[in-house]
């Protein structure tokens, strides 16, 4: 499959070798058919169904499987079927995809993209087969790590934005029905937002005609914020309307989803099963219904209520032999069978990171460092000189806040440097100093964000086996928080490694080894927080090292 020769050859590093990238199928779905139908949207209906493509009046769902395929689910046939986004940068992947609905209040509804480095896209849909080319961008969204769409919640019929920053500050972006000049400048709804795991802009739920807000905590407990027709203040007093709702990996903005006008949702559990939650027209929803299986694969939901993620979906593991090979997520918390990614033998004794992607398409990309120098496998061209001196690098993702992954790297007297990605996957910034005393770890781990905040983050491991988590800030001088102590006992491990997310949440995960070679798996909840490992296998001690 993916070939080459052994590592130590005198004259250069390891040849190309491009990892596998998943495969995914279609999930199996029985949509409920609309119950009543109202035609197509209107400018008064800015509030309703924002993702029309079929033109019934009830809302469509677009989807993004593992393997990068966009498709449109659709009301009027069940079906899904491919739909194309026509990005002006093919080698880009959208960090995340909205259907604020009809933006312009004339034809059919429009679609933004989310780029990794913070630009925002607007696209005109062309039917149920994809849209046109962009004809808006705006850059700098990079500050925000979750933007939603509610639909018109300032009650002027043009459909609406919300945008939340890292600290939990809301803002709100008002339509202004012009898709050259998408959104006036923002206005602050308030702070606290960061105390919520999953944001959804769900429609008009209540009925009045105003798009309307959903919110879950980490624990659960579901929140309902009404719209309220108001620029200044667009959204009512929170009322509590559930719990339990952290039995789903997913919380998923439905909008009108059987063509009575109301906004409804849908959650995906870890094992795949789709559910289906009518709203009752006021507030709240009437009893769920199961409406799907093998939803796993999908990785990206518009009108998803998770952070958006970006940069690892995947584990290597070296034999003793020097063998790579490939473990791809789920997103129910398992791996795939593995795949062979190297020629046998090819990487004994290679000094290697897997790294969160260094370039746009989102996978990761597998580091070498070899004399002197720190070479990407997918290029086999050196990124960086002078890296004679580091012990250790790894990948966690992007740690300065630019939406680019970056690399840090320890040297023999313990200092830590960040080396910052220019996005291409073939260049760093030189290294920067951060920090002193990294020699007090054997271990360092990080894939994308543990906490829950959207950011980048880390975890360290003594040889006395305390685990401490390093919290990302997004400063290139001052990358992590202080260290806050997770747990003691994991020296039991001999291997630790952070494949990014495994079971869909949109939050990464570890993995770790015993002597014994079983794989646990430890799911993050939040706050830097992981549950009761679980157990994924036997028979991990064949390899010797897990990326």
């Amino acid at each position: 499959m993916f070939l080459s020769t052994p590592a130590l050859a005198a004259d250069k590093p390891s040849p190309l070798v491009k990892v596998p990238t998943p495969k995914s199928a279609l999930p199996q779905a029985d949509r409920p058919k609309p119950q009543s139908r109202f035609g197509a949207s209107t400018a008064a209906d800015a509030a309703g169904p924002q993702f029309d493509v079929d033109g019934d009046g009830v809302t469509d769902n677009l989807v993004r499987l593992m393997d990068g395929s966009t498709y449109a689910w659709l009301s009027t046939t069940g079906d899904f079927t491919p739909y194309t986004i026509n990005t002006y940068d093919y080698d880009e992947t959208s960090k995340d995809i909205l259907t604020p609905g009809n933006l312009d209040v004339t034809g059919g509804p429009e679609i933004l993209t989310l780029s990794a480095t913070g630009t925002l896209a607007l696209y005109q849909s062309w039917g149920s087969d994809g849209t046109g080319y962009a004809t808006w961008s705006g850059q700098g969204w990079q500050i925000y790590n979750k933007v939603f769409a509610p639909g018109d919640v300032t009650g002027d019929g043009k459909p609406d934005l919300f945008a939340r920053t890292y600290d939990g500050s809301l803002y709100l972006y008002t339509g202004t029905g012009n898709v050259s000049n998408p959104f006036r400048a923002r206005v602050l709804v308030g702070g606290g937002w960061s105390m919520f795991d999953q944001l959804v802009g769900a429609g008009d739920m209540n009925g009045d005609g105003i798009g309307d807000v959903v919110a879950r905590t980490p624990a659960g407990d579901l929140y309902f914020y009404a719209g309220r027709g108001n620029t200044t203040a667009p959204l009512a007093t929170r009322v509590k309307i559930g719990s339990g709702w952290n039995t789903y990996n997913q919380i998923v903005a439905a909008y009108d989803w059987n063509g009575d006008g109301l906004g409804d949702l849908l959650g995906r559990t870890a094992s795949g099963a789709l559910y289906y939650y009518r709203a009752n027209g006021s507030g709240n929803f009437l009893a769920r219904q199961q409406v799907g299986t093998g939803f796993e694969p999908i990785n990206l939901f518009a009108g998803s209520g998770a952070n958006p993620q970006f940069g690892k979906n995947s584990l290597i593991g070296r034999n003793t032999s020097g063998t790579l090979y490939w473990y791809g997520v789920q997103n129910n918390g398992q791996f795939t069978a593995r795949q062979q990614a190297s020629a046998d033998g090819g990487f004994a004794g290679a000094r290697l990171a897997y790294a969160s992607s260094l370039d746009k398409d989102t996978y990761a990309d597998l580091i070498e460092q070899w004399n002197g120098s720190v070479y990407n496998s997918s290029t086999g061209e050196p990124m960086a000189g002078g890296w004679g001196g580091y012990n250790l690098f790894l990948g966690p993702g992007d740690l300065n806040g630019d939406g680019k992954g970056d690399l840090l790297a320890r040297d023999g007297s313990g200092n830590l440097y960040l080396l910052r990605g220019k996005g291409d996957g073939a260049s760093l910034a030189s290294p920067l100093r951060i920090g002193a005393g990294w020699n007090a770890y054997n271990t360092l781990v990080g894939a994308g964000d543990f906490t829950g905040d959207g950011r980048a983050d880390i975890v360290a491991r003594t040889p006395s086996g305390t685990l401490y988590l390093y919290r990302g800030t997004g400063n290139s001088s001052a990358p992590f928080a202080a260290k806050t102590k997770i747990g003691t006992g994991w020296q039991q491990y001999n291997k630790l490694a952070s494949p990014g997310d495994i079971d869909g949440d949109n939050r990464a995960d570890l993995v770790a080894v015993n002597s014994k070679g079983e794989l646990y798996r430890y799911s993050s909840y939040g706050q830097g927080k992981f549950k009761t490992r679980a157990k994924l296998g036997t028979g991990w001690s064949t390899y010797n090292t897990l990326y």
